[in-house]
């Protein structure tokens, strides 16, 4: 848990509720928090132990442990884009997540959104911009149109979002994505209900998890909607049977063609009654308030049957 992103106290909520919530009579687990300057494990009574990144190992009490398996929950860098996966797949250490090159990609929205092209996804239209690039705001307009999105290409939590509803603030919106990424994706407005679809591998099979339906009271989806209850999240989603259907076999076709494995939460809009598809996370909130558990909780799966799985999936 943790990360060297803006959401690594989102990531150490999301780890310290999967903590809690593992089968005691089947793993004794550790709290390891990955932080930029430090990698620890944290005691029941606070004390850090400093993990050896030689080998991922940590000496606690004059004993060296050595772990099973990494059950991962950091949002952002290193846990969703590759950069940890990769290190554990060197030291030999199975865990939760996709592998490191299906996070490197699903963490690039621009590169994502060009892989599931020749499948037939629909997705808003799309304008791409690097730092140092000019910012032809004419050019930008004319292709994706106002109101539209800016992002940071690489960025969760949606840190780094503006909705621009006029020209002349474009260019301050991508001043702010820039903070968060040296590349930016600006998006065509869908209008549309939003919901979001949890994917998961659960004892061998891939599962499309209820659809919840996202209500905003800002202007989209953003952190205060996220995680300071500026937002409905509505479990299942008020779509038809058939939009249900629909959006959740586009989920799980996305799965499979990417090759995932672990938790996914992709995020949709209905847009002219079509399932538009807008990003995919591959270590989505696990905690209470977080929509992945919401769903489970909705199909019937116990957050202690959820997190097991991911382990002996993993294992």
């Amino acid at each position: 848990m943790g990360g060297y992103s803006s959401e690594y106290r989102i990531s150490i909520n999301s780890g310290n509720v999967v903590y809690k919530n593992l089968d005691r009579t089947k793993y004794e687990p550790y709290r390891v928090h990955i932080l930029q300057h430090s990698w620890f494990v944290v005691a029941d009574d606070d004390t850090p132990y400093p993990i050896n990144k030689s080998n991922f190992t940590v000496k606690i009490n004059d004993k060296i442990i050595i772990f099973d398996c990494v059950f991962n929950t950091i949002h952002g860098t290193p846990g969703e884009n590759g950069l940890l996966q990769a290190y554990l797949n060197l030291v030999g250490i199975p865990q939760t997540s996709c592998d490191f090159y299906q996070a490197a990609l699903t963490f690039n929205k621009r590169d994502l959104i060009s892989v599931l092209k020749p499948y037939d996804i629909k997705t808003a239209v799309n304008y791409f911009v690097n730092k140092g690039d000019e910012i032809e705001v004419e050019e930008i307009i004319e292709k994706v149109g106002l109101p539209c999105f800016v992002k940071a290409n690489k960025a969760g939590s949606s840190f780094g979002i503006t909705k621009v509803k006029l020209a002349e603030d474009l260019e301050q919106a991508t001043k702010i994505a820039f903070k968060e990424d040296d590349e930016i994706i600006i998006e065509s407005f869908l209008d549309g209900t939003e919901v979001s679809v949890g994917v998961i591998t659960y004892k061998g099979e891939i599962l499309a998890l209820p659809v919840t339906e996202i209500v905003s009271e800002n202007e989209f989806f953003d952190y205060e909607a996220k995680y300071l209850g500026k937002s409905q999240e509505i479990t299942p989603a008020r779509i038809s049977d058939e939009q249900t259907e629909e959006v959740q076999e586009l989920a799980k076709k996305i799965y499979a063609k990417l090759k995932m494995r672990g938790f996914t939460r992709s995020e949709f809009i209905f847009h002219n009654n079509e399932a538009h598809f807008i990003e995919m996370n591959t270590t989505p909130g696990l905690s209470e308030a977080s929509i992945l558990p919401q769903q489970a909780a909705k199909a019937g799966i116990s957050l202690k049957d959820l997190f097991g799985s991911a382990i002996e999936s993993a294992l």
